[in-house]
Parts: C-alpha cells; structure tokens; sequence
C-alpha cells in the first residue's frame, strides 16, 4: 500500500510547495486538491498551465496523484449548484490525464440544502436514490469520455451511507467506472464497540473486490474523529481485511492537522512496512 494524504492537509495554493509538504511530513501520494493550485476546490475550468504544474510539481518532489477531488453535492435541492458541480466534474476530468490521475472523488450527496455532509431524512427516499442515479449517469457519461474512474465513499450523512448502499450502487452501474473509497471510521460510525470488527468485515466482503483507494482517519470513543493510530480502529484487523480482499492500493490519511500529519505518516508505515 502507498501512504497518502489529503493535499488539502497542508497550506498553500502552489503544487509544489504543497507537495514538497506532504514529502516532508513522510508521504508518497496524495488525494489532490483543486484549491492546492489556487483555483478552488471546484474550478469551472483549468488551464492546461495549472494542469502542467500540478503534473511537474508531482515529478519534482517524488509524489503520486492518487485521486482529485470533484466532490459536490449530487443531490442538491438547487438545481443550479448541481449543473456547477457537474461542470467543475467534467474539467477536472478533462484535465485528469495531463496531471497524473485517473480517478475523481465525489460526494452522493445530502437533501440538506446548506451541507452535504449533513444528514437528512429525505436521504432515503426512493426518489432521492433515483435523483442520484441519474446525476451519477451524467457523471459515468462524462468520465467515460475522459478516460476516468469515480470514487465514491460510503459516507453516514449521504445517500450513499454504507457498505449495502455501496453495493447496490456498483451493481446499478455494473461494468461502469465507479469504484468504491473505503474508511473505515465511517463504516463504524455509530456501531457499538463489540460489533466494529465485525461491520469492517462485513464491508470488505461486499466492497473488496472494488475498493480502489482507502482512507485513513480514526474515531474517539466518543464518536469524534480523531487522527489514525489514535482511536478505536484495530488497524491490524484493517489492513489484514484489505490485504486479503486483494487491495493493494492508495492509503489517504485525513482527519488530522499538519503538526499531526508527520506522526500519523510514520504509524501508517509502521503498520503496512511502507515507508515514505
């Protein structure tokens, strides 16, 4: 596995500085940013420059794009952030292959008109689930055409909300390019000590086959996130399920500050033998 990092992590609007960042602190890859390039998180385009400094200043520091960033509400009450979201989707797609990555992440979004990462009751609705899939149609579209794969993380507060949803997404696009973003604090969220190790596994046995990237944030006790190694997650248990559910790929670490990010690097090499 390559240990990673949200880009967004540290500091600044220029690749290289912010990668430079992210080798410094002791990783290999990263789940990239728009806003890293100055350019905000959901840029209506990007010039061909911004995409050639992002893929220079990769080479430069040694660092691997893993994913980018094209996360917008999908089911948004305002049709218009919608219509923005899918046009910041399709730039960033178009613009993928010149900085290094063929995958974008995305949020399935939330009926809470303010948050996407707010639950609403509205989220079960099978009208909401349908919404969904014809915004996720537009996207398969678009990243067929530019040669890209989606990640999607089952989140608590989206449609999409666990492993069972996860599953009846990638059969609902069969064949297509969605793939699936795994984190564990979110599989656990809410679930009692005793049943944890279980709900992970219950993941990977529906999941693993299509888990194409892995995130790295733990949770407190008390539900609140706290950096890997310093919650609840048995990380053993973890990386051993991924292993053997054939995944062999980016581990992003999220959930932390920059001060933090240098000792969360050297507990995730510690865990898988990687190093940065």
């Amino acid at each position: 596995m390559q240990i990673g990092v949200f880009a967004k992590t540290f500091d600044g609007q220029d690749p290289h500085s912010v990668f430079a960042a992210c080798r410094a602190a002791g990783f290999a890859t990263v789940q990239y940013n728009m806003a890293c390039s100055g350019l905000g998180s959901l840029p209506p385009a990007i010039p061909q420059a911004a995409a050639t400094r992002v893929r220079d200043a990769a080479a430069a520091t040694g660092m691997r794009i893993a994913a980018i960033s094209a996360t917008y509400n999908m089911t948004d009450p305002d049709a218009r952030n919608r219509l923005a979201g899918r046009a910041a989707f399709d730039a960033i797609a178009a613009a993928a292959a010149i900085m290094g990555s063929d995958m974008l992440t995305v949020c399935s979004g939330s009926l809470d008109p303010h948050d996407k990462w707010r639950r609403h009751p509205d989220n079960d609705l099978a009208q909401s689930w349908s919404a969904m899939c014809a915004e996720f149609e537009i996207l398969c579209d678009c990243a067929a055409r530019r040669g890209v794969m989606i990640g999607v993380e089952p989140e608590p507060a989206n449609i999409v909300s666990d492993a069972e949803k996860a599953a009846r997404l990638l059969a609902t696009f069969a064949g297509g390019p969605i793939r699936i973003i795994l984190d564990p604090a979110n599989i656990i969220e809410d679930v009692p000590p005793a049943r944890r190790s279980q709900a992970i596994e219950h993941a990977l046995e529906l999941l693993g086959g299509h888990i194409a990237l892995a995130h790295a944030k733990d949770r407190h006790d008390d539900g609140s996130v706290a950096p890997a190694g310093k919650g609840v997650i048995d990380w053993p248990h973890l990386l051993r399920g991924l292993s053997d559910a054939g995944f062999d790929g980016p581990l992003i670490a999220h959930g932390m500050s920059a001060a933090e990010a240098p000792g969360v690097a050297s507990f995730l090499a510690r865990q898988t033998g990687e190093s940065g």
